[in-house]
């Protein structure tokens, strides 16, 4: 079974590569998965260099002129990569028979987002409160997510890893008025005219199922009554009406052809993409308690059609984000309906909390993933966990 372990550039500026690497290996994991392209983050790192890191948008190398000098977005350059720590991390793995993954973030930099309101999501209401969220209809968001995979892929890794390659869960910091979940996912689509033309192209009145979300949103934000029960095509065609749930399904046209367009530019840079599905992180990140709906069937809210993106990708990403065993497995096993039999399906364990109290409990997820269908395990991540729930790795892959 493959593994790998997701880890930062700031991990090994704090411990050095081939020591980090020296500990990889006595995990018994076959490669890393390093963060070439990251976003915003404030982390507690228990034992890097800073027991509180905070993390920049923007890529871990210099962007090559050919593909973004004539282009609109380009990605902030992260602090030290004029260093090229991707490079001595390249050739340390090479040493060491170690396969290198590029885990690259696409669509979610509120530095450009700040920079470039225009290529951000646009809520019903028109507003743009969302920075961070690159909106995939865009067209220089596009060719941006292109030039950022081509680069990538340039820096000698073996798989780029998608990651925000599609819309985004609405989000906010603070919210003093009860919006129920089906409210929260109307609030969180996103009507540019990028993304009404797109659905209008498909035969979706756009302009009706904006209206729509206006009354219902701007009712509950007045005082009236969340929506209870969780979102389901069902239960949302009841709630808001079938135009507002054929606006949000047309959504998956932008972001399959999106990842196509990516793929095939990872392809042509010798590399291979493995497609990163947020809707686990989504459901069970903060506490490993994901709710009943699983992953696969609940990621057509991100504007994600798994039975599409199983011809066009080779791989895929599975966040198990949850303390049961039982519920990793039912995931890996529903996205292995959805993809199809050919795509490879690696799944993402956390060794530590929230999710896992013991290398047992580990080990267990381990292998009902693999009997599920998944043909690989990593672990999220080296610089996150401490080193006692890192240790735990090993025996799991053992």
């Amino acid at each position: 079974m493959d593994s790998a372990l997701y880890v930062f550039v700031e991990d090994l500026r704090a411990e050095g590569v081939r020591g980090l690497l020296d500990r990889a290996s006595a995990y018994g994991v076959r490669g890393v998965a390093v963060a070439a392209a990251y976003h915003q983050a404030r982390d507690v790192t228990p034992h890097g260099a800073s027991r509180l890191t905070l993390r920049r948008d923007g890529v871990h190398f210099p962007p090559p002129e050919d593909l973004f000098g004539g282009l609109r977005l380009t990605p902030p350059v992260q602090p030290g990569a004029q260093d090229r720590p991707l490079d001595e991390l390249r050739r340390a793995c090479a040493d060491r028979g170690m396969r290198l993954h590029g885990w690259t973030v696409f669509l979610n930099n509120a530095t450009i987002g700040l920079a470039c309101p225009d290529v951000t999501v646009e809520n019903c209401f028109g507003d743009r409160g969302s920075p961070a969220d690159l909106c995939p209809s865009h067209p220089d968001v596009r060719a941006y997510a292109v030039a950022l995979a081509r680069a990538v892929a340039r820096q000698g890794v073996d798989t780029v890893v998608a990651e925000s390659l599609h819309f985004g869960a609405f989000t906010y910091e603070r919210c003093c008025t009860a919006l129920g979940p089906m409210d929260a996912f109307l609030f969180g689509l996103c009507f540019c005219a990028h993304c009404m033309r797109r659905a209008a192209d498909l035969g979706v009145n756009a302009e009706a199922a904006r209206q729509e979300c206006v009354r219902i949103v701007g009712g509950v934000l007045d005082g009236d009554p969340p929506a209870e029960g969780e979102v389901t095509r069902a239960a949302l065609t009841a709630y808001a009406g079938p135009e507002a749930v054929a606006y949000a399904r047309a959504r998956s046209e932008s972001v399959t052809s999106l990842v196509g367009e990516v793929a095939a530019a990872v392809t042509a840079e010798g590399a291979r993409l493995t497609f990163m599905d947020a809707t686990g992180a989504a459901k069970g990140y903060a506490h490993g308690l994901p709710s009943a709906g699983l992953a696969a069937h609940d990621s057509w809210q991100l504007g994600i059609d798994l039975v599409a993106l199983g011809d066009l990708v080779p791989s895929f990403a599975v966040l198990g984000y949850a303390r049961d065993p039982a519920r990793v497995a039912d995931d890996v096993a529903a996205y292995r309906r959805s993809v199809g039999k050919n795509p490879e399906l690696r799944v993402v364990l956390r060794p530590g909390a929230p999710d896992t109290d013991s290398a047992d409990r580990l080990a267990v997820k381990v292998r009902a993933a693999r009997t599920a269908g998944a043909g690989a395990a990593d672990f999220y991540a080296y610089g996150l966990a401490p080193f006692e729930a890192l240790g735990r790795i090993a025996e799991a892959l053992a």
